[in-house]
């Protein structure tokens, strides 16, 4: 299991970085449908435990109720979970929300072993076509097209270490042109 809070992720649609970002240092990490996360509230095993975030977006924390999560940084989720028990439950509540899980990527086309795969934090775009067990022969290596989660495009990028790859991700290798 992944452990952390920040990971290349992104600003704006949740879990996709700027299409430009692909060797920058990212901002936060924003929550998605099909994250894993851990909520510890100090003092209160009864409220801490592990969620899923649901196809609708939020989580249920015991006592509380829903909590939206998805769109959101662990730190804001953190603050929401505060700022919920605080109104109420709580004297002073101490939160901490950490990724155990992240969503999966998706890779298709020239690669030997197409699919869904269990993200990495860090993950670059050679060590996404590796686990997919590498080029085949007919695969153009040279640039790949990637459509970030939230986006409804995909752009093309180069076949590098400085190319990231996020959460959600859908990467496409296409045959090269002879």
């Amino acid at each position: 299991m992944m452990v952390g809070t920040a990971v290349a992720g992104c600003a704006g649609t949740p879990g996709a970085p700027p299409p430009a970002a692909a060797s920058e240092t990212p901002p936060e990490y924003v929550l998605g449908t099909g994250d894993r996360i851990r909520v510890t509230v100090f003092n209160e095993e009864s409220l801490s435990g592990e969620f899923e975030i649901d196809a609708s977006g939020v989580i249920s924390i015991p006592l509380i109720g829903n909590i939206k999560a998805a769109g959101k940084t662990p730190r804001q989720v953190e603050q929401d979970i505060r700022g919920q028990l605080a109104s109420g439950y709580m004297r002073d509540p101490r939160v901490n929300v950490e990724v155990l899980k992240y969503r999966p990527f998706y890779i298709i086309g020239e690669v030997t072993k197409a699919g869904e795969y269990d993200y990495r934090n860090g993950m670059n775009l050679l060590s996404a076509v590796a686990v997919a067990g590498g080029f085949t022969y007919r695969a153009n290596d040279q640039t790949v097209y990637i459509r970030r989660a939230g986006q409804t495009q995909e752009n093309s990028y180069p076949s590098t270490t400085t190319t990231m790859i996020y959460p959600g991700d859908i990467i496409r290798v296409p045959e090269r042109l002879f």
